[in-house]
């Protein structure tokens, strides 16, 4: 009987986290979203007139939110064209910056040399808001298109080739010895050590790097204009529709999210081990 009730108690014990896991997971973050929302909230209804209220915002947004793909003229899109227009920008930067990241990465964490020639200029480059890269790209390009795939691909550099870097440098020397002990080529070192002891590394450069992506189109597009969610964030504050503002906050948010978990998932089917959380 003793032994029966022993292992009750210890499976009802195993049993528990599985049930409140769950539950904290989504009880927590919406204690915390309703935190913001109440905050939203209270500044909206007793500090300012032009802020509307939660519920406000949504009414107002209901055409956007239930039809984002309508297209009613050359300067009337859906939002959801929007975003599709920041995306590609975003996807095409980040990409070009990724192509040259992860060589030069290689590069600088195999040679010293390298490293004591191109580290200065990557310290240098690195702390410069993208912002100062715009009136160099526009005058380079002259059309706003290149010219914001241009800052986001110069600003989306830094963390992948800084994190590339650490981790081919990283890589235990044991490793590298056993390799030359076997008189393995260089070629496969690089490609069955190196590389799979650095994907780790690259990939939190990667999700570094396309955040900063994300982060810079808003900003490019709210002074170049055209189609995108940064500039209708900037055109919707001019016509002081700041119900309009905050969708296109949330949806920036949500986008970030999914692009972040979208470098995850490949993370993992690439290291074959979960990905760390940053």
């Amino acid at each position: 009987m003793r032994a029966r009730a022993a292992a009750r108690s210890r499976q009802s014990r195993s049993v528990k986290p599985t049930f409140r896991l769950p539950l904290e997971r989504i009880v927590l973050p919406a204690i915390a979203f309703l935190v913001v929302l109440l905050v939203w909230w209270v500044i909206a209804s007793f500090f300012t007139t032009l802020m509307p209220t939660p519920w406000e915002a949504f009414v107002a947004n209901l055409d956007y939110i239930f039809n984002p793909f309508f297209r009613r003229g050359p300067g009337n899109l859906g939002i959801g064209w929007l975003l599709l227009a920041s995306l590609r920008r975003v996807l095409v930067g980040f990409l070009l910056g990724t192509l040259v990241a992860i060589p030069v990465g290689f590069w600088i964490g195999l040679s010293p040399r390298a490293m004591m020639a191109i580290n200065p200029l990557v310290q240098l480059f690195r702390p410069v808001s993208p912002v100062a890269w715009l009136p160099i790209a526009l005058s380079i390009f002259n059309l706003a298109n290149p010219s914001a795939i241009f800052v986001i691909f110069i600003t989306s550099l830094w963390p992948t080739v800084i994190n590339t870097a650490l981790g081919v440098a990283s890589v235990p020397k044991d490793y590298l010895d056993v390799a030359q002990v076997l008189e393995m080529p260089r070629w496969r070192q690089m490609t069955k050590i190196i590389w799979p002891a650095s994907l780790p590394y690259i990939f939190t450069g990667l999700r570094l790097s396309l955040g900063i992506a994300w982060l810079v189109i808003v900003a490019v597009e709210m002074l170049t204009g055209g189609i995108g969610i940064g500039f209708f964030i900037w055109d919707e504050w001019n016509r002081l529709s700041l119900s309009s503002v905050f969708l296109a906050v949330i949806v920036i948010g949500l986008t970030g999210l999914v692009l972040d978990y979208a470098i995850t998932l490949i993370e993992r089917w690439a290291t074959h081990r979960p990905a760390k959380a940053m």
